[in-house]
C-alpha cells in the first residue's frame, strides 16, 4: 500500500479512469455486436443505423483517449466494409 499522499491519489485516479475506460469499451463492443448481428441477418437498413451509432461512439472513445486514433479508424473501416458488403 502506498504511503505517500500523491501515490494514494494516483491509485484513486487510476481506478476512476479504469472504470470509465471499461464502461466506454464495453459500450463500443455492444454497438459493434449490434452492427455485426444486423449484417449477419442481412438487414442493411438496420445495420446502417447501428453503424452510425457505433461510429459515433468509437469516435468519442478515440477523442477521450480510450482508443488510439488508428485503432478507432481500423474499427470504423472494418465495420463500414462489413455493412457495404450486404446485398
Amino acid at each position: 500500500m502506498a504511503n505517500i499522499k500523491s501515490a494514494k491519489k494516483r491509485i484513486l485516479v487510476s481506478k476512476k479512469k479504469e472504470f470509465r475506460n471499461k464502461s466506454i469499451k464495453s459500450k463500443v463492443k455492444t454497438l459493434v455486436k449490434k452492427v455485426e448481428a444486423a449484417a449477419q441477418a442481412g438487414n442493411k437498413a438496420e445495420a446502417e443505423v447501428a453503424l452510425k451509432a457505433a461510429i459515433s461512439e468509437i469516435s468519442k472513445a478515440a477523442s477521450k483517449g480510450v482508443y488510439h486514433k488508428n485503432t478507432a479508424a481500423r474499427k470504423v473501416s472494418r465495420l463500414t466494409l462489413l455493412v457495404n458488403k450486404i446485398d
